[in-house]
């Protein structure tokens, strides 16, 4: 994700293996936070809302349970009507179920079947909470349809997201059971299949790769399927009066758009940056993980860009308002590819673990800009060491961010995770020399494709690589309250009491884009 306003407050393993090791992160995430809020299945008279007891959103995810597969069909009419829709979950049990928690708000439950059968439901919090005709046995495969609405006029932490002309979708960090039921929390990825239905007179695109497409009247019927599992805050629809322009990436990758039609020609020269920066991205970090590649540009004010799997969402305004230099635009544009491999490719296994997904991010828009001549990366890091000691301060240390304030999930995207994160990589690369930190790159996102990763994952790899134990010089920089030296430059100082929200993009012309919450670099122009 790259906030677009004055301060960022908020971008395979299949069958046996895949449904272990998803087993395992959802166990690790429970085990590390303790049994409070993450009990087992309740008595079906009492329905309560569970979670796997993640420390920023304890009541995301559901006990008992892994999904393998999401089928989407949505009926779209109109901007201001709930759309209809069925969502079915196929799963294993991972224990003895009595009843099955889906996070779910936002929407009407009609009906409920698990395995074609009718079953009994209540709501309890923004929990969905399902009664079997019979219990589920642990190791059990089974099937859950729900028949409901989805409401794209429910407020505005996240989900649906009206465009000019239609819809489109915003989930990170907590917002995809706000569109349909699922067990909303990235350590449980799971196959995504899209069907939509709305007026032939639209366009509609999903992640992944199109299927068949059937016209029955005045209405036509869109399928979209991911070759890749998807973490659920990565869904995206688009709905709207929209072009696709397409092109071809790097060893032949499809990549298409989705722009409203009357800015196809004005927004070309942006389109085309991105096999470049595709193939940029491929020297840095191997190559694309995914089956496609585009951005989508909605006419619509977030206040962020979003890098939605296979299709990273970017408000129009950050293209068309002539308020920012092209390299920035271009770096941000990097931003939410980079997620494709960090964040996207590769999951938090918590939210805690954030970090490894915007520090990330932020350090290859950083090196992005670097290498084209327009921002020193030694200088925005030094910008940034100084603010770190504030940064932690008023948000918690990169690997152990305090909670978002009531009400605000998206909170949880402060100055910490961005470049204070990216700073953490900065500091590593300095203590293991650029040819390891490069492996190390490379050998992350090929060790952890397709699925979830912590933070003491990414410690062991990088020790591994380093051929020595890292982890005494790592913890106090992801977990430590004060900022340690940096490696090579001993004269670099921090002070808490530096502003925490950082300084303004130096030369660059007022507006929403223009000012970010620390930009410690020196802007050159075009």
């Amino acid at each position: 994700m790259t906030l677009s306003s004055g301060r960022r407050p908020w971008p395979p393993r299949t069958g046996r293996r895949r449904t272990a090791l998803v087993a395992a992160a959802m166990a690790a995430v429970f085990l590390a936070v303790g049994p409070s809020s993450a009990a087992g299945p309740v008595s079906p008279a009492h329905p309560t809302p569970l979670g796997i007891g993640d420390p920023l959103f304890p009541q995301l995810g559901n006990p008992g349970y892994d999904v393998t597969a999401y089928d989407l069909a949505f009926d779209y009419r109109r901007q201001d009507r709930p759309l209809d829709a069925v969502t079915t979950i196929d799963a294993r049990a991972t224990a003895p179920l009595r009843t099955v928690n889906l996070d779910f708000a936002q929407g009407v439950v009609r009906s409920v079947r698990v395995d074609g059968a009718r079953a009994r439901f209540a709501t309890a919090g923004e929990d969905l909470v399902i009664t079997p005709s019979a219990p589920i046995h642990k190791g059990a495969a089974f099937r859950v349809t729900v028949r409901h609405t989805s409401d794209p006029q429910g407020g505005t932490n996240g989900g649906w997201v009206r465009t000019g002309d239609g819809l489109a979708m915003a989930n990170q960090a907590n917002a995809a059971h706000r569109v349909f039921p699922c067990n909303d929390h990235p350590a449980d990825k799971a196959r995504f299949t899209f069907r939509i239905t709305a007026p032939k007179s639209l366009t509609v695109v999903a992640g992944g790769l199109p299927g068949p497409r059937v016209r029955k009247g005045s209405r036509t019927t869109w399928t979209y399927r991911l070759v890749h599992p998807m973490a659920t805050e990565l869904t995206q629809i688009s709905i709207g009066r929209s072009a696709v322009p397409r092109r071809t990436g790097p060893h032949g990758l499809p990549v298409r758009d989705v722009v409203p039609v009357a800015d196809r020609a004005r927004l070309e020269k942006w389109l085309a940056r991105t096999p470049g920066q595709l193939a940029w991205m491929e020297r840095k970090a191997g190559r694309y993980p995914f089956e496609n590649y585009g951005v989508l540009i909605a006419h619509a004010t977030t206040g962020f860009e979003l890098e939605t799997q296979t299709l990273s969402l970017f408000e129009r305004d950050l293209f068309t308002s002539g308020q920012l230099p092209r390299w920035y635009i271009e770096s941000i544009m990097v931003h939410e590819l980079a997620h494709q491999w960090f964040g996207d490719s590769v999951s938090p296994r918590r939210w805690s673990d954030l970090w490894l997904n915007e520090g990330h991010a932020t350090w290859y828009e950083a090196l992005y800009a670097d290498e084209r001549g327009k921002a020193s990366l030694t200088g925005r890091m030094r910008k940034a060491y100084g603010q770190s000691d504030a940064w932690r301060a008023e948000a918690g240390p990169p690997a152990a961010p305090k909670p978002a304030d009531p009400g605000q999930p998206i909170g949880i995207f402060r100055p910490v995770v961005y470049d204070g994160s990216a700073l953490v990589l900065y500091a590593l690369r300095q203590r293991i020399g650029p040819a390891a930190f490069d492996r190390l790159e490379r050998r992350w996102v090929l060790r952890h494709r397709d699925g979830v990763a912590s933070t003491a994952d990414f410690i062991r790899l990088a020790s591994e690589v380093a051929g020595r134990d890292l982890s005494g010089f790592l913890h106090p920089w992801l977990y430590g309250s004060r900022t340690p030296p940096m490696p090579g430059h001993p004269d670099w100082r921090s002070t808490a009491k530096e502003s925490a929200k950082g300084a303004a993009l130096p030369g660059a012309r007022a507006g929403r884009h223009a000012v970010r919450y620390a930009v410690p670099w020196a802007v050159k122009p075009g």
